[in-house]
């Protein structure tokens, strides 16, 4: 016998969510901050270097290396996206966006397969709402189309998600593939062929972006999600064996691949025992998955019956196993962002289910509290950028000035007009929620997404050239071209990778390992690696030029050493 659904929901509340304005949404999300904007420091600038030299044939393909160093992150495969991209567009497309448009697409999946993974859950016998006496309530296909809407726009609404979603890196790569999977398995019970490619291509994917741990981990609680749910007929226990069996199979190919490509690699650390340490993942817990922890945290109580009956609720289990889990690697991995950011789209599941169990006075509190925090963003974000183009007020323009010294403002009308656009939208938006309504059961979700999508388009517009001065290498590298011109090589010692990479782009620079014997007539090394440049250069035959400092971190500084005569 179910237990009772803490969901009461009326046709009327799952009207859906205008399709046209779904996707003006996730427009809205997924291309700012892609489109016209510089690499940025320091892992979109190291992913960037190593999808160049792949283009450029100076790496293996297996093993892709920049200047001899290899991959923070194993697995070869969003490397090999972007090499493939900057390898077949054309000469008028810029390297640094020909390399983003897979994962234009990488991110736009995201958001479709987390979409399809909320309604299929949805769908199950144990989400529905409770059946009214005489009719009325939610039809099952409607119910679940609304919770996807929801489930949509708690994903986008996460304030974590926005940077490193629109960064050419391994982390949107495993999202998407993690993402993919926990659609497959949410889809088992009601679709074959799609589900099955999904989750090939999921596990394959998140094992060749460098995640065969997470992989395994999520593959193997959702075996078991198959084995122990319970079955409504006898058709539906083989389809729960079979597919189990399925997940079982595909791990072992996927655990094949990883040792295939060696990347079954210990990198797991402890976080230190200290209360900072705790306290940092405990706040980057806290903002990273803003709003969508505290929904989904309603969601375990309101469902709890459930939880914890004997009758096991795939809607609850299958996306608090992927929550888990990505938790689980946050707390042991570095960085610990990008280990949480696999557990967003199981996260925003959890947040939609929360939406029929909300009461009237805790949405009216979302909203105002969306409403005042969006609006006072966008009008600090218009504030600064007024003041940086004419000088009124004095003050922002005075902290641009002071945070990014040698930095000149520059207009651009269609970033203006797409800004006023967004602008407007969001004061229509706000119109229209604050308005008598029929009551939807995303409608709590429609501010938090769109103040989400309204800031992160504003900066990246109206802020987009502060942003590229203060986090590219741009102006330090041009600092330094500007002294040594177009020597034939350069010798580097102590770079990162993100700064070889940008002495590569931006100064068209031919670097080399810096080695006892001189081979190029001028030295970079990164201010911090000067106490062992010694074991690795004869100083005497170098001479000091100067340091040369990114404008917008006083801590981030290379020397400069030029040949000495014989």
């Amino acid at each position: 016998m179910n237990q009772p659904t803490p969901a009461i929901v009326a046709q009327g509340a799952v009207r859906r969510l205008p399709r046209i304005a779904l996707l003006l949404f996730c427009a809205a999300y997924v291309l700012p901050g892609f489109i016209g904007r510089e690499p940025w420091k320091s892992a979109d600038m190291t992913s960037f270097g190593y999808m160049l030299e792949l283009a450029h044939g100076a790496s293996g393909w297996l093993h892709p290396q920049l200047l001899g160093l290899p991959p923070e992150t194993d697995g070869p495969l969003p490397y090999w996206l972007g090499a493939w991209a900057l390898q077949a567009a054309p000469g008028w497309i810029t390297p640094a966006f020909a390399a983003r448009i897979p994962f234009v697409f990488l991110l736009a999946l995201t958001l479709v397969a987390t979409w399809y993974g909320v309604y299929y859950l949805a769908r199950s016998t144990q989400a529905q709402p409770v059946a009214f006496a005489f009719g009325g309530e939610a039809k099952p296909t409607d119910y679940a189309r609304a919770m996807a809407d929801g489930g949509l726009l708690a994903l986008m609404a996460c304030l974590g998600l926005a940077q490193l979603s629109h960064e050419i890196t391994p982390a949107l790569t495993q999202v998407c593939f993690t993402a993919l999977t926990f659609y497959a398995v949410a889809a088992a019970p009601y679709r074959t062929v799609a589900p099955a490619i999904g989750l090939t291509v999921g596990m394959a994917g998140l094992v060749a972006s460098g995640a065969p741990a997470m992989a395994t981990l999520f593959a193997a609680g959702s075996a078991l999600l198959c084995l122990v749910e319970p079955d409504e007929n006898h058709d539906a226990r083989r389809r729960s064996i079979f597919w189990a069996c399925g997940i079982v199979v595909v791990t072992l190919l996927a655990g094949w691949l990883a040792a295939w490509l060696d990347l079954w690699h210990w990198r797991a650390t402890l976080p230190e025992s200290r209360w900072v340490e705790w306290r940092n993942l405990a706040r980057l817990l806290l903002w990273f998955t803003w709003p969508a922890w505290p929904l989904a945290l309603w969601t375990l109580w309101r469902w709890r019956r459930q939880l914890a009956s004997r009758q096991l609720s795939r809607h609850l289990a299958q996306p608090l196993w992927f929550v888990l889990v990505s938790v689980g690697a946050m707390t042991i991995t570095r960085p610990a962002d990008r280990a949480l950011m696999l557990g967003m789209p199981a996260l925003a599941t959890l947040a939609a289910f929360a939406l029929p169990t909300l009461k009237r006075s805790v949405t009216a509190l979302i909203d105002w509290f969306t409403l005042l925090f969006f609006t006072g963003s966008a009008i600090i974000i218009w504030v600064i950028w007024i003041s940086m183009q004419t000088g009124f007020p004095k003050q922002p323009a005075a902290n641009v000035a002071r945070l990014a010294p040698g930095f000149e403002p520059s207009f651009s009308l269609p970033a203006f007009l797409a800004a006023l656009a967004a602008t407007l939208t969001w004061a229509w938006l706000v119109k229209w929620r604050v308005g008598r309504n029929r009551a939807a059961i995303w409608k709590s979700l429609v501010l938090p997404a769109g103040g989400t999508a309204l800031s992160w388009l504003l900066l990246m517009t109206l802020w987009l050239p502060v942003l590229d001065f203060a986090r590219s290498y741009h102006a330090l590298v041009g600092r330094v071209v500007s002294v040594i011109n177009q020597p034939e090589c350069v010798e580097v010692y102590g770079l990162s990778r993100g700064q070889i990479t940008a002495f590569q782009y931006h100064g068209h620079l031919n670097l080399k390992n810096a080695t006892m014997q001189a081979q190029c007539p001028w030295l970079v090394v990164d201010a911090d690696a000067r106490d062992t440049l010694h074991k690795s250069v004869n100083l005497k035959q170098w001479t000091p030029q100067g340091i040369f400092r990114r404008p917008s971190d006083d801590n981030e500084n290379v020397l400069l050493y030029k040949r000495a005569r014989p």
